[in-house]
């Protein structure tokens, strides 16, 4: 069992390297959340249970996180836009990444 975990959190992370900020949020929070969750977990006899669980709540807060870090404002009218946006719509501003 403890071998099968540690493969399956290996898996998540490294499938996470090129992906996206948020994809990659979601697989760190999963793989972080699991291992959390199995050790709870194990200490009511229920370490698979504790591990989805926390790998469910892990990889949510993680995709919130990530998508927060990829996103991008103009520094003239103080707007947000997606990651993937190079210039503002609104007055042609180039956008910068927020910090």
């Amino acid at each position: 069992m403890k071998h099968t975990m540690l493969l399956t959190i290996l898996v998540i992370v490294l499938l996470s390297v090129g992906c996206t900020t948020t994809q990659k949020g979601s697989g760190i929070g999963a793989a972080t959340g699991a291992g959390l969750g199995a050790i709870i977990g194990h200490q009511s006899g229920h370490t698979a249970e504790g591990a989805a669980i926390g790998a469910l709540g892990g990889a949510a807060a993680g995709a919130l996180i990530g998508e927060q870090m990829d996103t991008k404002f103009c520094p003239t009218c103080g707007r947000s836009y997606p990651g993937n946006v190079t210039y503002c719509p609104n007055d042609g501003t180039e956008l910068r990444w927020k910090e």
